[in-house]
């Protein structure tokens, strides 16, 4: 079981996702924007930060920026979500130093099988 802070500023899709991750056995705690993720991350201490591109008061991006230079939570892995797919948009969440990139919409099964193995990869 881990830890997953979820950033989603879209209830119904941050439920789902809460309700995925929670059924498939992980603790998780939900932000509903960027701001707030940057605020929560070194409180909660999470095994995987999940957050949407697009969000207000701060995106995703301008999120994990801030989060890889707090050495507190900087080695803690960021999986982006976005139904955006264009190419360049991935290239740069990932150069920002995310592990992964999910496309919305995703199946359940999609989303733990890859949490599994971002948590397998972070553990070996």
């Amino acid at each position: 079981m881990a830890k997953i802070l979820v950033a989603e500023d879209e209830r119904d899709i941050r439920d789902l996702i809460a309700f995925t991750l929670r059924f498939a056995g992980h603790e998780v705690v939900t932000v509903e924007n960027g701001a707030e993720v940057v605020e929560q991350a070194p409180l909660v201490m999470p095994d995987l930060i999940m957050m949407d591109v697009r969000m207000p008061r701060m995106t995703g991006y301008e999120a994990c920026t801030a989060l890889k230079q707090d050495p507190r939570v900087a080695n803690i892995p960021v999986v982006f979500l976005s139904a955006k797919g264009q190419e360049a948009e991935i290239q740069t969440g990932l150069e920002l130093g995310a592990a992964e990139y999910l496309l919305k919409p995703f199946m359940p099964n999609e989303l733990t099988e890859r949490v599994d193995q971002l948590l397998a990869r972070k553990s070996g």
